[in-house]
């Protein structure tokens, strides 16, 4: 009999790519795939440590594996299980955790354990994680994520990422390439290129990862030349002092690259910012905004925000609300600051109140809600080439435009993964 497998994934696009990467891995190996709330041989979990949220959820997930399928082997990977395994390997029904440089291994370890066994390690030091794996997200064929980087060589004092995922890597544009021509093959419209510090695309294996072979603006003008069929490229996310003008210029003339940029921001003190050692001032990201806005005013700009970093006075707080309501941008994503280990946040202060927190977090979801409504208002009574996902979910379907505003509309077989005419 054949065995069965369960995956589910924590955190960001970047872990979905990689999630059904290891999915088709496993396929391959001749697992058929299950849903996660179905019993199964065996459950794989890729984590994020981002939050503590994420830390506790993936607790929670083993919990209820036991209780659905006690027999079921147990696999923890990702960023968490990468920084700490043994804490992970301690959690009651785990039975294999596996590193940032044996993820893509899982079959050859599955063969290795059984249920009765101690749980076991396969992890290294992050400065031996020197290669790059790539991977790409399926999901119902009208859009994928596409890893084309990895690993980060900032040293943001927030953030555990270069712990969790090691030095700063990518793929090469011809195998990009490769993987844009395999994904257009199963009839994806949209492809939205994913990386942990994508403006860092181009260091690669033959440089061990310290120089750059390519860059990632010669990535999008290769990938807008591409011959494959795949209409529409994003960019998930993108440093302020990455975005280079030239890939701004250059994205308001392609019929390919969508007008559509997401921006980490962090915080709008430039105080704040120091103390996080973000590579730039606010003033930079306001220059970037304003520069998109001149050449597409259309274009939809995202935010990411975290709130109550350690030493984040009233002031300062007041400072990152009032620069986001002046800026001309379209959402934000809030993060609560959450502390971690290793980090050096944990020596600055003081140390913000968890409730003060969560009343900052409010506020900024609240002004996300209001920009995103004033613009989509402003785009009402236009025609947007909008692209509708299969998914029939309750007799409605979603569609985004090209500027990323929700289409929701009744159900039509002849919309799905179809790109149409839609009046805002």
């Amino acid at each position: 009999m054949q065995k069965t497998v369960a995956l589910h994934t924590l955190g960001c696009k970047l872990n979905f790519s990689e999630t059904t990467a290891i999915g088709r891995l496993l396929e391959n190996d001749g697992f058929v795939k299950k849903e996660f709330d179905e019993v199964a041989d065996v459950y794989v979990i890729n984590t994020c440590s981002v939050t503590e949220n994420a830390d506790k959820e993936c607790r929670h997930l083993v919990r209820r594996i036991n209780r659905q399928a006690p027999e079921a082997l147990v696999v923890i990977t990702g960023c968490y299980a990468q920084l700490k395994p043994a804490e992970i390997a301690a959690i009651p029904g785990v039975n294999l955790v596996l590193g940032a440089a044996e993820k893509f291994n899982i079959s050859a370890h599955l063969k290795e354990i059984s249920k009765n066994d101690a749980a076991k390690i396969c992890s290294c030091d992050i400065e031996e994680v020197n290669i790059f794996e790539a991977s790409h997200s399926i999901k119902e064929r009208t859009r994928t994520f596409l890893k084309v980087q990895d690993g980060c060589d900032y040293n943001c004092s927030f953030c555990t990422i270069p712990m969790a995922r090691g030095k700063s890597r990518s793929d090469s544009i011809d195998n990009v390439l490769n993987s844009v021509k395999a994904i257009a093959e199963g009839g994806t419209k949209e492809i939205v290129l994913t990386g942990i510090n994508l403006g860092d695309f181009g260091k690669g294996a033959k440089s061990g990862g310290r120089k750059h072979e390519e860059n990632f603006f010669d990535l999008i003008k290769e990938l807008d030349n591409n011959p494959y069929g795949i209409d529409r490229f994003r960019i998930s996310s993108i440093e302020p002092n990455l975005l280079g003008n030239e890939i701004i210029e250059f994205v308001s003339n392609s019929k390919k690259f969508m007008p559509h940029f997401h921006i980490p921001l962090q915080s709008g003190s430039n105080t704040t910012l120091a103390a996080m050692r973000r590579r730039y001032k606010r003033e930079l990201y306001a220059e970037k905004v304003q520069l998109i806005k001149q050449f597409m005013a259309h274009c939809c700009i995202g935010v990411d925000v975290i709130v109550g970093f350690p030493g984040e006075t009233e002031e300062h707080f007041k400072e990152t609300m009032d620069f986001l309501q002046g800026l001309d941008i379209s959402y934000l994503h809030v993060f609560t600051y959450s502390e971690r280990d290793n980090t050096h946040a944990l020596t600055l202060g003081p140390v913000v109140p968890m409730s003060v927190r969560h009343e900052r977090n409010k506020m900024l979801r609240s002004l996300s809600y209001t920009k995103m409504q004033a613009f989509t208002a402003q785009h009402i009574g236009q025609s947007r080439r909008t692209l509708f996902e299969i998914a029939n979910k309750n007799g409605m379907m979603d569609g985004y435009t090209d500027n990323y505003i929700k289409i929701t509309i009744p159900h039509q077989k002849d919309y799905e993964n179809r790109i149409v005419d839609w009046m805002v």
